[in-house]
C-alpha cells in the first residue's frame, strides 16, 4: 500500500521591518527572541514527528515573514531534523521564501547545501518608487543582485513575486516591470493584485479611497477598476506570450515549473504546519498554532495548538469547490464525486447553473472551471460554495 503524502510549512514570523501593505503573522525582533523561537521550532519539528509515520513528506516551504533572515546553518539544522525524523521524498520540492535585501551569495549558497531547491524572491515591483511606497526595505538594483546569485548559487527554480494595482501606478509602470522581470526568465512567477486588509498601515492610509471605489467613484490614489482591470489582462497576455501558463488565478510557471507546495492547498492534500500561528490539516482535522509569541516559545507540543476542528462531509465539499476553482484547469467533476459522495450539481445545482448562465463558470469536458470573466469576480462565484 502506497503511504500517505504529507506536505510541511515552516513559519518564520520575523522581518526586518514591517511593509505597510502585510497582515501576515510577521514583526521585527531582537535577536534574543529569534534565537529562542529557532530552538522551539526545531523541537517542535522533531517531536511531532511520531505523528506523520508511514508518510512521505512531498513538499516543504519556509514562509513568513522573512525566512532569508535564517542563517545558511540554521537551514540546515532544520532540514537535518526533517531528515532524520520524517520520511523525506527524494524528489521533494523545498521553497524558501526571501527578500532581496536580506540575501548575499554566500547565504544562497548555504542554503543550496542544505537542500532547498526552490526559491521565491518576493520583487513586488521593479520601480523604485512603488517600492518605498509598499515599505519594502529593497530597491530594482537589489532584486537584480539577489537574482544572479541565486542563479550563481545554482538555483534553478525560482518564484519571483509582482504586484499590481498599487498606489499610483499606472498600467504603463506595470507593465515596465513586467517586461523586466520575463528578461530574466524566472521559472514562475505570482502576478497579484494589491489587497488592502484592514489592520495594516495601508488600510489606515487608504481606506478613503477604497470607499470611493466600491462606490464606483474615481479614487485620489489608488488606481481606479478599469486601469486595475487593464492591468489583470495585460500581465496575463505578457506573461502568456512570453511561455508562461497561467495554472492559477495569480500564478504562471514555464512548462514542469508549477509550484508542488501550494497545489496541495487547492487540491486539498494534507500539510502540517510549525511555527507561530502555522495552520495543519491532516486527515480532515484543523488546528493552528498560537500565535502568542511567548506562549509558543513557552508552551509544550500539546499546548499549541488551537480551534481543533473536524471537518464535516459538507465542509470539506465546500473546501474543494472554492479552492479547486483556483485552479485554471477546474475541477474535474468524476474526481470530485468519488472523493465527496457526489457530482457537484447534487450539492451546488442551482449555483452552478446561475454561473454558467452569468458566464462565469464554464461546465466543458467533463470539468468545472471560471471563465476569464470568472476570474475577475472570482470571490462572488466562490461565495455560492461557502
Amino acid at each position: 500500500m502506497r503511504s500517505k503524502e504529507l506536505s510541511l510549512y515552516i513559519h518564520i514570523p520575523f522581518c526586518v521591518r514591517k511593509c505597510a501593505y502585510c497582515d501576515f503573522l510577521s514583526f521585527p525582533a531582537e535577536e534574543g527572541l529569534r534565537q529562542k523561537y529557532y530552538e522551539r521550532l526545531c523541537r517542535e519539528i522533531a517531536e511531532a514527528a511520531g505523528d506523520y509515520k508511514g508518510r512521505s513528506v512531498i513538499s516543504i516551504f519556509f514562509g513568513g515573514g522573512t525566512p532569508s533572515l535564517l542563517t545558511g546553518d540554521m537551514t540546515l539544522r532544520l532540514m537535518d531534523i526533517v531528515r532524520d525524523k520524517y520520511c523525506l521524498s527524494t524528489d521533494a520540492e523545498i521553497s524558501l521564501e526571501a527578500n532581496p535585501g536580506t540575501v548575499d551569495k554566500d547565504k544562497l549558497k548555504a542554503y543550496k547545501k542544505s537542500g532547498i531547491n526552490r526559491l521565491s524572491i518576493g520583487c513586488q515591483s521593479l520601480n523604485d518608487k512603488e517600492l518605498a511606497v509598499l515599505g519594502r526595505i529593497h530597491r530594482e538594483e537589489d532584486f537584480y543582485r539577489a537574482f544572479d546569485a541565486a542563479r550563481n548559487a545554482g538555483f534553478t527554480n525560482i518564484n519571483v513575486d509582482l504586484m499590481s494595482g498599487l498606489p499610483g501606478q499606472k498600467p504603463a509602470d506595470y507593465e515596465k516591470s513586467i517586461r523586466k522581470l520575463i528578461g530574466l526568465k524566472p521559472e514562475h512567477i505570482s502576478a497579484y493584485s494589491l489587497i488592502i486588509e484592514e489592520g495594516t498601515e495601508f488600510y489606515n492610509r487608504y481606506n478613503d479611497d477604497l470607499l470611493l471605489r466600491d462606490k464606483g467613484d474615481i479614487p485620489r490614489l489608488l488606481p481606479d477598476e478599469e486601469e486595475e482591470r487593464q492591468m489583470l489582462y495585460m500581465g496575463r497576455d505578457i506573461l502568456r506570450s512570453a511561455g508562461y501558463e497561467q495554472y492559477e488565478i495569480s500564478n504562471y510557471a514555464l512548462p514542469g515549473s508549477e509550484c508542488r507546495h501550494n497545489a496541495v492547498y487547492w487540491q486539498r492534500g494534507d500539510y502540517a504546519g510549525f511555527g507561530l500561528g502555522a495552520s495543519s490539516c491532516v486527515d480532515e482535522c484543523r488546528w493552528k498554532n498560537t500565535d502568542d509569541i511567548k506562549e509558543y516559545i513557552s508552551g509544550d507540543a500539546a499546548g499549541l495548538k488551537r480551534d481543533e476542528q473536524k471537518l464535516s462531509l459538507e465542509e470539506q465539499r465546500s473546501e474543494a469547490m472554492f479552492l479547486g476553482l483556483r485552479l485554471i484547469r477546474g475541477i474535474d467533476k468524476k474526481t470530485f464525486a468519488l472523493r465527496y459522495g457526489g457530482d457537484p450539481y447534487a450539492f451546488y445545482g442551482e449555483w452552478i447553473d446561475k454561473m454558467v448562465n452569468e458566464g462565469l463558470l464554464q461546465d466543458t469536458d467533463g470539468k468545472l472551471k471560471l471563465s476569464l470573466k470568472g476570474q475577475d469576480v472570482a470571490n462572488y462565484v466562490w461565495g455560492g460554495f461557502v
